[in-house]
């Protein structure tokens, strides 16, 4: 995970902060795995801290089947009200032999206040 503050799109002052984050997904298994869904906790720092659960099919309206050996990536974005802040959560596959997993999304930190944003 590569988190970064997107400034331009962001409105401090109406308390909303856009980060994108990039996605690596590489299958070092032995089957081809599909992604079927995934969830989310976003944490906002604002006030006592807001938590936030979001699941949903796929990644960014897609389904990829990845072999082994091979990568999927994919980027996406979340809002903020407050200037920091973590996401966490879990992704569910389905192997070709039809058996299920899941796979665990190490909590990444939001912060813009530290966070260098896209120079163009």
């Amino acid at each position: 995970m590569r988190p970064v503050f997107l400034p331009a799109q962001s409105q401090p002052a109406h308390s909303q902060f856009v980060f994108a984050y990039f996605v690596r997904l590489e299958n070092v298994g032995d089957q081809a795995a599909q992604l079927l869904s995934r969830k989310w906790l976003i944490h906002d720092s604002v006030g006592d801290g807001e938590d936030t659960e979001v699941e949903g099919e796929g990644v960014v309206g897609e389904l990829p089947v990845i072999a082994p050996g091979h990568i999927h990536e994919y980027q996406s974005f979340c809002v903020l009200k407050s200037p920091s802040g973590y996401m966490e959560g879990q992704y569910f596959f389905r192997r070709a032999d039809k058996s299920r997993f899941a796979s665990e999304i190490p909590r990444f930190v939001l912060d813009a206040e530290n966070a260098l944003g896209p120079t163009s």
